[in-house]
């Protein structure tokens, strides 16, 4: 979001909190000085909310040209310990929100010809102990991104999904800080989804993995 409003373009975010949302948009006003900016409440779970967000979104700028599905959740866990509501919470978020979303978003993609770009995972093709959940989520992720592809660019909508590895963020309550210098930054995401958008619209590139260059420190 940062990135796409230093680019001077408006933004729209969705938070499951509208305080959330609010909280994010002043900042992201403060970081950037570009007022274009909107939050929202909305539950990437609930397919009804995504509608009303996206509604809300087109009746406000008149379209979309662009959708990054960036919502995520990570439980991991051996499969003897692993809930149901774990495993739940993980593909209706990480997985079926995704689905909401583009759904809720698709006709207004075909006007603009616009792009639909998911962030996936590394663990969407590297499995690992505990990661039953996550795995089954990044996985279906990625295949999904890759389909709904094939299925949109007759409509010159462009789909591509990002697989990152380690990235310096506040997943799963973390705290970034020096410790984690060797991993991606996120701002270098938000150059990547920029770069992608600059693409010359012939050119497609429907699956990146992106990893850090360094190993971390001992």
């Amino acid at each position: 979001a940062e990135a796409i409003l230093k680019e001077g373009g408006k933004v729209a975010i969705t938070s499951r909190s509208k305080q959330s949302a609010d909280d994010a948009v002043q900042s992201l006003k403060d970081k950037t000085g570009n007022d274009a900016v909107l939050g929202f409440e909305s539950d990437v779970k609930d397919a009804k909310s995504q509608q009303n967000a996206i509604g809300e979104i087109v009746n406000k700028w008149g379209g979309i040209d662009l959708v990054v599905a960036n919502a995520g959740v990570g439980h991991f866990a051996s499969i003897e310990e692993l809930t149901h509501e774990q495993w739940q919470q993980t593909i209706d978020t990480n997985l079926t929100g995704v689905f909401n979303t583009i759904k809720a978003s698709v006709e207004s993609l075909k006007d603009s010809k616009g792009f639909f770009i998911t962030i996936s995972s590394l663990a969407g093709t590297n499995f690992f102990a505990g990661g039953a959940a996550y795995n089954a989520s990044k996985f279906g992720l990625t295949g999904f991104t890759q389909a709904v592809m094939m299925d949109l660019r007759k409509h010159g909508i462009r789909v591509s999904t990002i697989m990152p590895g380690s990235v310096a963020t506040y997943f799963n309550d973390h705290q970034p800080s020096e410790a984690d210098a060797w991993k991606i930054q996120i701002e270098d995401i938000g150059e990547m989804v920029t770069n992608l958008v600059r693409l010359n619209a012939r050119t497609l590139p429907s699956k990146i993995e992106v990893r850090p260059s360094m190993l971390p420190s001992k």
